[in-house]
């Protein structure tokens, strides 16, 4: 492979076809590359800037003291359970 003056890798299409991984990778580094077809330049391969979260990906706990001292209620005696998912679930509509 050789370089332009933009620094882009000349990459063939068998190249590509036959060395994908290796090219996946050089992409995650951030190099780029100019693809060609029969010698002809034909399309420019270039990394995806990385996306910023628009959320945070860590968020402060909510509970205070752990999960440590909960524990899940009983399951009322002759009442179906799925009577009491309907039950929630119309809380939500």
């Amino acid at each position: 492979m050789s370089a332009t003056a933009r620094h882009d890798e000349i990459l063939s299409q068998r190249e590509l076809r036959n060395e994908s991984g290796r090219v996946l990778r050089a992409l995650g580094e951030g190099r780029s590359f100019v693809l060609t077809n029969r010698g002809v330049p034909v399309a420019r391969i270039v990394p995806l800037d990385a996306p910023t979260p628009s959320l945070p990906s860590v968020r402060p706990a909510n509970r205070v003291g752990g999960w440590g001292g909960w524990r899940p209620e009983k399951a009322e005696k002759g009442r179906p359970m799925s009577h009491i998912l309907n039950e929630l679930r119309e809380d939500r509509a």
